[in-house]
């Protein structure tokens, strides 16, 4: 048995469109159009080309036996889906693989295989590049073992240095000037008078204190006496 390269047969990379059917595609014509000489995905030796050299219509294709095309599902005016089959009685068919047309391109839809393995491949390869990224930052010596080293370490380790502010512009500096004055002009400042409140000046506490000493005695005499707690002496009568 030859071995068949699969590489040459694997149609899932590519895609196929003429732009001057695009606008008048239907379900009527859909067929027609995906059986341009120019398609890739379309099989010269299938039943479709053996009914449209002897102008049959598309029903003579279930009383044939081998390769054929029909529609398989339309949603107009954007989706079409064209499937691949192998015929082998009027009732019995194996589907082979399936086209779909989005706007006029041409696409062949994976088979499940594929997309599984499409799935594994990418969650192999992250998971590796993870186990690489962290191999990455392992150390090893005889005397201290293995340790991680990772580069945010380096980026703390060494000292921050601090950017240099570019000069400004002889352009800038004028444009600010201008900016500010256009500014002042719009905006003129406003200036209010300030009325500053003379204080009344406190006496030393000298004085204070020696006023207070001379208010002192004054008060003393002014003042009159308590009166005193004693009862009045009782009147006691004359003898004659």
């Amino acid at each position: 048995m030859a071995s068949v390269d699969l590489r040459d047969n694997n149609l899932l990379g590519i895609s196929w469109v003429d732009s001057g059917w695009v606008p008048i595609l239907n379900p009527g014509n859909v067929l027609d159009y995906f059986s341009e000489r120019s398609n890739p995905f379309y099989d010269r030796t299938c039943n479709n080309e053996v009914v449209k050299m002897q102008r049959l219509t598309l029903e003579h294709l279930n009383q044939m036996v081998g390769v054929e095309y029909i529609l398989l599902h339309a949603q107009e005016p954007i989706l079409y889906i064209i499937r691949k089959q192998q015929r082998q009685s009027p009732t019995q068919v194996i589907p082979l693989s399936d086209y779909y047309i989005i706007a006029g391109v041409v696409y062949q839809a994976p088979d499940l295989g594929t997309v599984i393995g499409s799935r594994v491949l990418s969650a192999v390869h992250g998971v590796q590049s993870a186990f690489d990224e962290a191999m990455s930052y392992c150390r090893y010596h005889p005397s201290k073992g293995y340790w991680w080293h990772f580069k945010d370490q380096e980026e703390r380790a060494k000292p921050k240095s601090k950017k240099k502010e570019e000069p400004s512009s002889l352009f800038q500096r004028q444009r600010v000037d201008t900016l500010l004055l256009d500014l002042r002009s719009k905006f003129p400042p406003m200036f209010y008078q300030v009325r500053h409140v003379k204080k009344e000046t406190e006496p030393p506490v000298e004085l204070v204190k020696q006023e207070e000493r001379e208010r002192e005695p004054a008060t003393k005499t002014s003042a009159p006496a308590p009166p005193s707690s004693k009862p009045p002496p009782e009147k006691r009568a004359r003898l004659q």
